[in-house]
């Protein structure tokens, strides 16, 4: 399996970026469908390059989509911006490795282009695990916001990775049949979706719920001065007008430790005039740090508490590293204590008594649907909190949006969402925003907590049913065998 040449791995690396435009903000299905399919297509027909090819149209689909990576080196560019292009090279081409074992892979089928559909939606799977899992940007991803992404409901994201694949590899038969069936499919994802998003509404809870933006520009968030600016404006946003049921601030909106200041978790109180604030925090216990979720109650009592237990690596913990920061003085960047953060004990339900049961996600735990999973009871609602000014404005928080969407579809349940810069929004549990705040306002939205459904098929199963329907299907191919083709 020796290297093709530029000539057999370029045309991959540039139908993988254009596949990338599926993704949020954009969302166009209709485009990243056939190119998905010309990546198909050249993996099918590079027999023992396989793995090459398909590597590079992984890299180019990375580069494309997950090109916000940048913006947390130029947050503090001072110290490291030169690390910014590396930053897309190695995660892209690193993350397009599992691309690469599925186009090597797929030369165990006969029929390479749904072979490669089968072995990449199981590599896309472990993506979500491996190395504590980095599931962003899933081929399955490019329908929501669309009709489709209602399919959730049953097969979750993989689900939609493995539909959307299998529409690609028809397409890249390019025979008249093949293509018929893509169509059908296609056809039949809209129609499953207008089915079940013309069933009734389920009843709403009783209860008003204000999420604050505050607007806080990560270069100047902990700035003595401006982090005391930013602080009095959460406070006036939370006093301002008729007293809702509860109030929620984003991730780490508190600049300062809650254990050494006492006088803060009153000041919060006052603002919330008798109703429980809900804020981001970072927690200390000796030589230990948490980013977490507090809930301030009347009086200045604080609790419960939810702590992260799905940290980003190199982002909130290195990897040792007390012995990288004595080196290189390399820390992790959201952590403003210490050099990381420690990891909660898991996924929990949060019980607000009147006001419901709650499960709580900060920032990108909401990108992990088997943590959702992991909870102990059914929640009523999802609250996630998250600080999404270190990922720019032009691709990053739209994605991450589109995430909690899926999320909301797969469990049933709405999902509330309140962001430092945006987008703030209220989510109801068949994915729809309701209402939201843009990216750079400064502000906060009264909202109705809309009503969950019942458990849906995946937050039941999870990922067996497309473990087993890969399974078949593979099973099928392989004794099926067929003619070498596209």
């Amino acid at each position: 399996m020796g290297w093709p040449g530029w000539r057999a791995v370029l045309p991959a690396f540039g139908a993988g970026a254009l596949a990338a435009l599926g993704q949020a903000p954009l969302g166009w299905w209709w485009a990243a469908l056939p190119a998905l399919a010309l990546v198909v297509a050249l993996v099918a027909r590079a027999d023992r390059a396989a793995g090459w090819v398909a590597w590079f149209a992984g890299a180019g689909y990375f580069v494309a989509a997950l090109n916000w990576i940048v913006y947390p080196f130029l947050v503090d560019a001072e110290d490291y911006a030169w690390m910014a292009p590396f930053a897309v090279v190695f995660l892209s081409f690193g993350l397009a490795l599992f691309w690469a074992v599925a186009g090597a892979a797929s030369r165990l089928f006969r029929q390479r282009g749904l072979g490669f559909a089968l072995t990449l939606t199981v590599a896309e799977l472990a993506r979500g695990y491996v190395l504590t899992g980095f599931p962003w940007a899933l081929p399955g991803h490019v329908w929501i916001g669309h009709a489709p992404a209602q399919m959730a409901a049953l097969g979750g994201a993989n689900g939609l990775t493995l539909f959307t694949l299998l529409v690609a590899a028809l397409l890249a038969m390019r025979r008249a049949v093949p293509v018929a069936g893509a169509v059908a499919l296609v056809a039949a994802g809209f129609g499953f979706g207008a089915w079940r998003l013309s069933a009734p509404e389920p009843v709403p809870r009783d209860m008003v719920v204000r999420l604050v933006q505050p607007n806080a520009e990560q270069s100047l968030k902990w700035d003595a001065v401006q982090a005391d600016v930013f602080f009095r404006r959460l406070l006036d946003l939370t006093q301002e007008g008729a007293v809702p049921d509860l109030t929620v601030w984003p991730e780490t909106a508190v600049p300062y430790l809650l254990e050494e200041n006492p006088q803060v978790a009153q000041a919060i109180a006052v603002a919330g005039r008798g109703s429980p604030v809900v804020t981001g925090i970072q927690r200390v216990e000796g030589w230990k740090f948490w980013n977490s979720m507090a809930v301030i109650g009347a009086g200045g009592g604080v609790g419960p508490v939810y702590d992260k237990h799905h940290l980003v690596p190199f982002g909130e913990y290195i990897p040792f590293g007390d012995t990288l920061y004595r080196w290189f003085g390399l820390r992790a960047f959201a952590a403003q204590q210490g050099n990381g953060y420690s990891a909660g004990t898991g996924p929990a339900v949060l019980d607000l008594g009147p006001l419901g049961k709650v499960l709580p996600l900060i920032c990108y735990e909401a990108v992990f649907p088997q943590d959702l999973r992991g909870v102990p009871e059914r929640a009523d609602y999802i609250l996630q909190i998250t600080n999404d000014a270190w990922f720019g404005t032009l691709t990053g928080p739209y994605q991450h949006l589109a995430q909690a969407e899926l999320r909301a579809i797969e469990q049933g349940l709405p999902l509330l969402r309140v962001a430092n810069t945006g987008i703030t929004a209220v989510i109801d549990a068949r994915g729809r925003v309701l209402d939201s705040l843009p990216l750079g306002a400064e502000g906060a939205i009264d909202v109705t907590v809309p009503g969950a459904l019942a458990a849906p098929p995946y937050a039941r199963w999870g990922e067996w049913p497309v473990l087993m329907l890969l399974a078949g299907l593979g099973a099928a191919l392989w004794l099926g065998g067929g003619r070498k083709s596209a």
